[in-house]
Order: C-alpha cells, then structure tokens, then sequence
C-alpha cells in the first residue's frame, strides 16, 4: 500500500511542478522571490560597516561572522576589537561588503536626507550611498537590504507558527469529525481540567519570564516557551496517568465522543472575528518592549484558521477513501493513520495558503511600522517608507521602500495563484 502511495504522491507532484512551470508568470515570481530570500539570508555580508574579513595586528578576523556569533550568545568579540571605529582601523588588508554601512549607523558627512544623485561627501564611490540617506543620514540601500530579512523573516516565521497550529487543529477537525474521538468518560473529565491547569503553569505564570524573554532576544524566547510546551505536556500527562486508575469504576470507564470538529470550528468562528491588525496594536501597547518578535508571533497565532480550514476540508474528504479503510482494517492505530496517510495527503492546499500568507504577514509588518509601532532599533521598510512623511521632498524614501513591498507582496500573491491553477485537478493531463 505505501508503495503505491509513494508512486502516487511522486506522480502528483510531478505533476504540479509541470502545470507550475506553465505558468510563466508565476514562475518568474517564484525566482523572484528565490532572489529575495538569498538577499534576506545575506543581509549582513552584503551591507555592514564590518569587514567580512581583515587582517589586523598581524591577526586574521572575520568580524561579520562573530558578529552573527555574538548575537546567537556564541562567543564575544575580543578585547582589542571592542567598541572600536571598524572603517577607521589600520588594516594590512580587508574585505568589505558591497554596501559597508549598517541601516541604524549614521553617516554625519552625508545628514538630511542626500539624494542617490546628488554629489555626497564620500572618500570615494566605495563609500557612496547608492539610494541615498535619510533625514539622519543612514543608508537607506543598507536599510533596504535588512528590510529585506526581517520581512522574510516575519513572513515565514509567522506563517510557520500559523501552519504546524493550523495543520494539527484542521486534521484532528477533519479526521475525527464529532463522533470518531472517543476516550473514557473518566479520562475526558480529567483532560478537560487539567487544559486549563496546564494553560495556567505553563504561560499564565510564566507571562513575565516569556515577556522579558521575547524583549531581550528571539532565541531566549525559543527556549522559554519550549520549557513552557514541556511543563504543559507533563501536567497533561498526569492528566492522563491518573485517569488509568479511575478505569475500575463502571461509569467512569464507558467511552463517550468528544465533538472535535464542532469544537475547533467554532473556536476558529471567534477567532477570526478577531481582527489581527487592531489585536497587534494592543498587545504592544501593554508590552514593556515592544519588538518585532512580538509581531511574528501574534500574525502566527491569529493566521492559523485559514490553513485549518484547508486541512479540515481536505481530511472529511480523505479520511473515506480506501487506503484509509485498508489502514483501518489492518489494524492501524488511529495516530499513525492520522499521521503516515491522512495528513501527507491533504497537504496541497496549505502551500497556497502559506504563500498568501506570507504576503499578508510582511504587508501587516509593513503597515504597522508605517505607522510607528514597529521595534525602533531595526529598520524596516515600513519605517523608511514612513520616514518620507517627515520630509516630502525626500522622493527616494517613499519609492525604494514602497516598491520594495509592492514587489514582496504581488510576487507572493502570484505565486499563490499559480499553486491554485497547477493543483487544480481540472487542468492535470
């Protein structure tokens, strides 16, 4: 059965890479955005006042790579290399990036907003600023550049909070419907008290510890919330262990269902009368420190529903077709049915979805910095767009940012259309 599955899978992808590649303009989004990504992924080997690689003192260093080691908390720079002017040092060679400023580091040569065409105060055309500065005199190519990273990052990071939620909510919606989900009537009981237990020990007591987490760095929040997900799993597994011996009494014992889909519908129905936009814009009026993080987590948290629904559809669909049967009949575990033959093949729709969401995501990232309530030490293109307000004749602060997003958003835009053609099994040959 898995081989036949395995065929299948690779003949219907096969087959959607083809009906893709037909649709030139998609495609050429595709390579775009591809283009994007690798600029997000360089961002600091391609516009940094570091040099990626110097010889100083007689000592070889890679400054941008310690860099990024510093910031991950791996290492410190040293002692001689602290707090130092890096275009201003002796070096027996160095190699710089293409654009050697950093978008928050002032050019006070260069202040009030210098045009890209006007003459600037530069010792020669490698220190130029190609696009500019702004009314502060930093670069804005620089700013462009990481701009570019964090709305890749914010992109993907929310969406991929928004699809592993989506994706187990939609399928146990799906797969379980409101009859198929049975347990004993003991153990329903205790996983339904001991929800709110675990919510409760798990962030309600740690709000503080993963709010001051989440304002110092993204890594520290990783690590904070992964201790949060193991304190929730274990209350829920005590849950469980001391619903074993509550099995000797009869009418704790009997099974009963557990409406899953009416459930997790319903709870998408509220969220989604949420709106996202007005629901950022009060947490980080009651955060601290408001940064980006906050942001991506948020989008995530509140984008989920669209991929759930998806997935759900998907799944009330699948869940009768007859290798699901023959799973069933083989004596399968429901898990594993679930997880090897329900879910791998529901997962088309959700690339649409995640693509369509990353363009939402970046274009409420953008709007927000627009608007000021983005993180001040970053720049973003939302913040260079909105620095143009504060000086009209700045023409150069509202099209490289403005089209910069423009761009980001229709490429993924139409990149979700032409997933939406390619899976559509009308046009399959």
């Amino acid at each position: 059965m898995s081989a036949v599955k395995t065929d299948s899978n690779q003949s219907y992808w096969a087959g959607v890479k083809r009906q893709f590649r037909k649709k030139k303009v998609a495609l050429f989004s595709f390579y775009i955005a591809c283009m994007l990504g690798l600029v997000a992924l360089l961002a600091p080997f391609l516009a940094n006042e570091k040099p990626i690689v110097c010889k100083y003192e007689g000592n070889i260093y890679f400054p941008v790579f310690k860099q990024i080691g510093v910031d991950f908390g791996m290492g410190k720079f040293p002692q001689e290399l602290l707090n130092v002017k890096w275009k201003k040092l002796n070096y027996d060679f160095a190699i710089w990036p293409p654009v050697p400023y950093l978008p928050l580091n002032q050019d006070d040569n260069n202040t009030q907003s210098v045009s890209p065409f006007a003459e600037q105060n530069v010792p020669s055309a490698k220190w130029k600023h190609w696009f500019g500065t702004d009314e502060l005199g930093r670069d804005v190519l620089s700013g462009m550049i990481h701009g570019t990273r964090i709305a890749f990052t914010v992109g993907i990071v929310s969406m991929f909070i928004a699809t592993i939620l989506g994706i187990l909510f939609g399928s146990l919606a799906g797969f379980f419907g409101d009859e198929n989900f049975r347990m004993s009537r003991g153990r329903m009981w205790l996983n339904i008290l001991f929800f709110f237990i675990a919510i409760f020990y798990a962030y309600g007591t740690r709000s503080y510890i993963l709010s001051d987490a989440l304002s110092e760095s993204f890594a520290g929040f990783l690590l904070q919330m992964l201790i949060s997900i193991f304190i929730f799993i274990a209350v829920m597994g005590i849950a469980n262990l001391i619903a074993l011996p509550l099995k000797k009494i009869p009418y704790l014992k009997q099974h009963v269902g557990f409406p899953m889909d009416m459930t997790i519908s319903r709870s998408m129905e509220i969220l989604v009368c949420i709106p996202t936009f007005f629901l950022i814009l009060l947490v980080l009026a009651t955060v601290k420190k408001p940064n980006i993080y906050i942001i991506m987590v948020i989008i995530g948290l509140t984008s989920w529903t669209g991929i759930a629904r998806y997935i759900r559809a998907e799944l009330l669909k699948v869940r009768s077709l007859e290798y699901i049967e023959a799973a069933q009949s083989l004596g399968f575990s429901k898990a594993r049915i679930l997880l090897k033959h329900a879910i791998p093949n529901a997962l088309s729709p959700v690339l649409i979805a995640i693509a369509f969401g990353i363009a939402s995501a970046i274009l409420i990232e953008s709007s927000l910095s627009f608007l000021g309530f983005g993180s001040g030490d970053t720049v973003t293109w939302g913040a260079l767009l909105s620095s143009a307000r504060q000086s009209s004749q700045a023409w150069w602060l509202a099209i490289f940012p403005g089209f910069a997003i423009f761009i980001t958003v229709t490429v993924f835009n139409l990149i979700g259309d032409g997933l939406t053609d390619a899976m559509d099994p009308r046009l399959k040959s």
